[in-house]
């Protein structure tokens, strides 16, 4: 053991220099260490470690050197305590730095006098020397250590410290965390061992409070990428955990990325010098000004380093009287003018730290004095006597200027700790609060720019994508308008079904079409209704009417009308000897067929894998005015687990049965029967239906994310089919029982022949066809009466001539024309002929084929004489 430790000292002397490093200052004038004269001039040697130059770290040592001579002074002027005795008190500077804190150790343990105790500074230089003062039987208390893993005890035996750990911190914390209900945290350390070992208690009693540490960032020199990474974890409540130099860094680092301002809060450690962020030095670019708005509003937590108590401590000064007399040192001796050492705040810590050592010795001496044993008798190598001093040390109590001193079972000290903000640039204290009774004084003094503590974490606001109120009000009044319009065919066709021209187009099967648009109109209003009206336990119940209205509406509406163009079909493919008659229960068993598949394959849907409300979360979105706040945007679907499957089965079926109506549509589109009057618009109605069908269904997947979009296309389809569908076929049938009163007349009353409007049509056309003809027949007989008059009239003047020239004795010879060849005069030898060009069928009258000429020509008169 003994060649290690050498082996130790030569390498630490090698690697660190072991000369006396002076504090910045030096006091203008030493004092006398004891103001009374001791009878007997023993002195009694602790070795003394403070941080005062250096880069790094916490150089704590500027500020709590003086308190320690301070306190030096006032125990040596103590004639009830240490009779006999003076303490004297070597010290070293450090620099914060481990190798060279364990270089003047072994200086000032090697080097005479014998040291009975050591006084450490800072909490890397204190976790070495008192590692290492257990192999020399040495007590190690500190004013300025607060790491955790001093705390343990079979690594540091004989380790106490005046200043807090700072674990003392985490309860604080977590209590605040507690009372603004912050339940998400962040922690960003420099990679020291007295903050990795703060962090990692803070981490685990945040996990008991169920407060989420959502990153832990840590940094060696730069701290650029942790505040980066602060930035992308989104974290609002952020634990720094570093020295002052460091936090210098942080903050300019926060100001440059914005982390700073309403949104966030800083928590710092409470020991750091109230004007530390005014201090400009290489490590930073950022002004004062740019620091102090960083750390605006930020909290710090600190253990009670004072007493706030106004009666007096140990050495007689109440705290007041201490600051008065230490800022007087500070500015007489030292030469701190218009600003405070770093330190300060740990005055107190170090001026009791003497103190604490002082009581310890003296009631060493006094048990060493009934076994008439003396302390000078300590050696390194003393058990006894090391046992004894660390047995008086740790029953130690009094009330010092940094409040009332204990020790814990692990060295530590007990005591309160205080919360402060900086409110105007200013440190305004909030409350305290006693980590062994768990309760926290608060003063409601604490200021936030809102009004209230800022959130956690981004407020993500889940909003409902639903949609637009007038856009569902304008379709579902356009719907509810097509339901009316439906009803109002229904009690239409339903008054005239006995009318002839009502009745051969089969008003039961334009019954069930229009209770299937009532249906998808329906539907249309459904597809509306989203979370702005219904609730989730509601919603999926609407799932389920919307898929059975619409299925079972299209199946009632377009099958009705595939029935109709079905046996159209039939009935112009049917050859000659097969009957052209088609029963209407056929058409009735057609549609009931295709609703029994539908209510096959929607009970199997429903039971098996039925219809759920599914949320469909969207990226979040950034509001238009706040910063703390994130919409996350939320759809509603209707799905189910196999959701595609099903739809493929329906849409299968469904587009089978559009494609084989399209077909027979296009097959009878030139095709007129009797006993169906409205086949033309039936198909025109499938056409409309199968297109838009065919639009509709593909891009609803494509825009299915698009709530209004969605809505829109979906109801104006079925709204536009409904519709078209209702004003093709019912339309015509309207306008013509108002032109033709006459088709109301019931057709069970009738027994013509004449079954529609096209027969009727074609009667009236060949009645003006056979009037016609007979006003031209009248015209022809007219004109033959009035010719075979005049000839009548010439016949009688000829016959008289004759007559005359017979009886003179003349012979006269007749030519008789050879288109008179029957004897006759003026009879023609043709025959009264037929019209064969008339369609009508009817006999309209004769045509005469008569001469209505009588030439001179005609007749060749001879003449003889005798």
């Amino acid at each position: 053991m003994g060649g290690e430790v050498i082996l130790s000292v030569l390498l630490l002397h090698l690697i660190a220099p072991s000369e006396n490093a002076l504090p910045p200052r030096l006091p203008k004038e030493q004092k006398s260490i004891a103001t009374i004269p001791k009878p007997v001039e023993k002195e009694l040697y602790i070795g003394a470690i403070f941080p005062i130059n250096g880069t790094g770290g916490w150089l704590g040592g500027q500020g709590c050197l003086p308190a320690a001579l301070m306190a030096l002074d006032d125990v040596n002027a103590e004639s009830n305590l240490l009779p006999g005795y003076k303490m004297m008190m070597p010290f070293f500077d450090s620099q914060c730095n481990p190798g060279l804190g364990a270089s003047v150790m072994y200086d000032l343990l090697y080097n005479p006098p014998k040291k009975l105790m050591l006084l450490g500074g800072c909490s890397i230089v204190c976790s070495t020397i008192a590692e290492a003062a257990k192999m020399w039987n040495l007590v190690v208390i500190s004013y300025g250590s607060s790491s955790p893993a001093l705390s343990n005890r079979k690594r540091f035996p004989t380790f106490f410290r005046t200043h807090p750990s700072a674990t003392i911190h985490n309860p604080t914390r977590i209590k605040l965390f507690q009372k603004f209900k912050w339940s998400r945290i962040a922690i960003i350390q420099e990679a020291e061992e007295v903050f990795i070992s703060t962090g990692e208690d803070l981490e685990t009693r945040c996990k008991e409070a169920g407060i989420e540490i959502v990153t832990r960032q840590s940094f060696l020199t730069d701290p650029t990428d942790a505040v980066r990474n602060l930035v992308r974890q989104d974290a609002r409540i952020i634990v720094g955990m570093f020295y002052v130099a460091a936090a210098r860094k942080v903050i300019c680092e926060a100001y440059k990325q914005k982390v700073y301002g309403k949104q966030y809060v800083w928590f710092l450690i409470g020991w750091y010098e109230d004007d530390w962020y005014t201090f400009m030095d290489r490590t930073h670019n950022c002004t004062v000004q740019q620091m102090k708005e960083a750390l605006e509003g930020h909290l710090t937590t600190e253990a009670l380093m004072l007493n706030q108590g106004s009666e007096p401590t140990i050495s007689g000064m109440t705290s007041a009287q201490f600051l008065e007399r230490y800022e007087d040192v500070l500015h007489d001796d030292y030469g701190y003018i218009g600003r405070r050492p770093e330190g300060y705040q740990e005055a107190p810590l170090a001026y009791d730290a003497i103190w604490a050592i002082a009581l310890a010795l003296n009631k060493t001496i006094n048990q060493l004095r009934e076994i008439n044993a003396s302390i000078e008798d300590f050696t390194y190598d003393n058990q006894y006597i090391a046992q004894q001093i660390y047995s008086a040390m740790n029953t130690t109590q009094f009330l010092g200027v940094s409040g009332y001193v204990a020790f814990s079972s692990k060295g530590d000290r007990i005591a309160w700790t205080q919360v402060e903000q900086m409110i105007d640039g200013n440190y305004t204290l909030l409350g305290y609060f006693d980590t062994q009774t768990n309760n926290l004084t608060w003063f409601k003094k604490e200021k936030w720019a809102d009004g209230r503590p800022p959130p956690d974490r981004t407020i993500i606001v889940q909003v409902l994508r639903t949609v637009t109120l007038s856009l569902f009000i304008s379709m579902t009044t356009v719907s509810c308008m097509g339901i009316v319009w439906a009803i109002g065919l229904l009690i239409f066709n339903t008054i005239f079904r006995h009318s002839r021209y009502i009745q051969l187009s089969h008003p039961m099967c334009n019954n069930i079409m229009l209770i299937g648009i009532i249906c998808c109109l329906l539907c249309a209003c459904l597809l509306g209704l989203d979370g702005q009206f219904v609730g989730e336990e509601s919603f999926n119940t609407l799932c389920q009417a919307r898929a059975w209205l619409l299925t079972i509406g299209f199946t009632l509406s377009y099958g009705a009308m595939f029935s109709k163009i079905w046996r159209v079909h039939r009935l112009t493919t049917k050859s000659k000897s097969e009957s052209k008659k088609v029963a209407s229960w056929k058409l009735y068993v057609m549609v009931c067929v295709l609703l029994f598949i539908d209510i096959i394959i929607l009970s199997a849907w429903q039971f098996i894998d039925p219809l759920q409300r599914k949320l469909e979360v969207f990226p979040l979105e950034d509001p238009p005015e706040s910063q703390d706040i994130k919409i996350a945007p939320q759809l509603e679907h209707c799905e189910s687990e196999n959701n595609a499957i099903w739809l493929g089965v329906i849409y299968g079926y469904k587009g089978l049965l559009l494609i084989f109506g399209i077909f027979l549509a296009y097959e009878t589109r030139s095709v007129k029967v009797k006993q169906l009057n409205d086949s033309r618009l039936v198909g025109m109605s499938i056409y409309n239906v199968v297109v838009l069908c065919l639009i509709t269904a593909p891009v609803t997947l494509v825009i299915n994310s698009q709530t209004d979009a969605t809505f829109a296309f979906v109801a104006l389809a079925i709204i536009v089919c409904c519709f078209l569908s209702m004003a093709l076929i019912f339309m015509p049938k309207i306008i013509e029982l108002i032109r033709r009163p006459r088709e109301r007349i019931d057709a069970r009353t009738l027994t013509d022949t004449i079954t529609s409007r096209e027969e009727e049509d074609r009667q009236l056309r060949l009645q003006r066809e056979n009037e016609e003809l007979r006003r031209q027949i009248n015209e022809r007989e007219e004109q033959i009466r009035i010719v075979t008059q005049a000839l009548q009239e010439r016949n009688a003047l000829r016959n008289l001539q004759v007559s005359s020239t017979v009886s003179a004795g003349d012979r006269v010879r007749i030519t008789v024309p050879g288109n008179y060849t029957d004897g006759v005069m003026l009879v023609p030898k043709d025959n009264i002929a037929i019209d064969p060009t008339s369609d009508s069928g009817f006999i309209t009258g004769t045509s005469i084929a008569r001469s209505s000429r009588g030439s001179r020509s005609d007749f060749e008169f001879s003449e003889s004489y005798l």
